[in-house]
């Protein structure tokens, strides 16, 4: 009975040790390993957005112009800029001129007519600017007729003034008897010079 008892002891001793035995052969893993595998796609998506860099992608962060649309920007650039030029051109060639009487600065009927048309024309285009040329005939001198035709150029530019262009759209210049339109010696020829010309500056 004692022998079975100590029998006892010794089995219950011996399976002890073999199960700590097999606990001791368990593979302990180091804490490298034990970290969890975190794949790429998570790395990014755990950063903060500050952190994450995203390159650009050149055809959507960048304003590209298909050479079609560079070529209709340019033709439309040019088409605006003939526009004002063939603008600037009919305007040129609409003013109209005005002429006096012999030894006047008054107006006549007919010059307050083209006066008037002229002034719709430059209503029509704000950011013209004229100089108004008053001019003579060749009989007086040179010194009396600089001054008539100051004063013819002044009559026009007062007028259009009435008609509502601004002042300071229309300056004046008189050239005398310095540039005859006609460079005849009768009174058809002075008749032609005796005027005033309207000029884009």
């Amino acid at each position: 009975m004692k022998r079975q008892v100590v029998g006892f002891w010794v089995a219950g001793a011996v399976a002890v040790m073999v199960s700590g035995g097999c606990a001791s052969k368990e593979v302990v893993k180091s804490d490298e390993q034990l970290k969890p595998t975190v794949s790429a796609a998570q790395t990014a998506a755990a950063k903060p957005a500050a952190q994450q860099v995203t390159k650009p992608d050149s055809a959507k962060d960048k304003q590209i112009i298909p050479a079609g649309n560079q070529q209709a920007t340019k033709n439309a650039t040019s088409s605006a800029s003939s526009a004002k030029t063939s603008g600037t051109e009919s305007l040129k060639a609409t003013l109209e001129k005005i002429y006096f009487d012999f030894d006047s600065t008054n107006l006549s009927e007919k010059s307050r007519t083209s006066l008037t048309k002229n002034a719709e024309l430059l209503k029509k285009n704000p950011t013209a600017k004229i100089t108004i040329e008053g001019n003579c005939d060749e009989r007086g001198s040179e010194e009396y007729n600089l001054a008539l035709g100051e004063k013819r150029a002044k009559a026009a530019a007062k007028y259009l003034t009435t008609l509502g262009v601004a002042e300071d759209r229309v300056a004046t210049i008189s050239y005398g008897k310095e540039k005859p339109a006609d460079a005849g010696h009768d009174e058809a020829a002075w008749a032609k010079n005796r005027r005033d010309e309207f000029v884009l500056q």
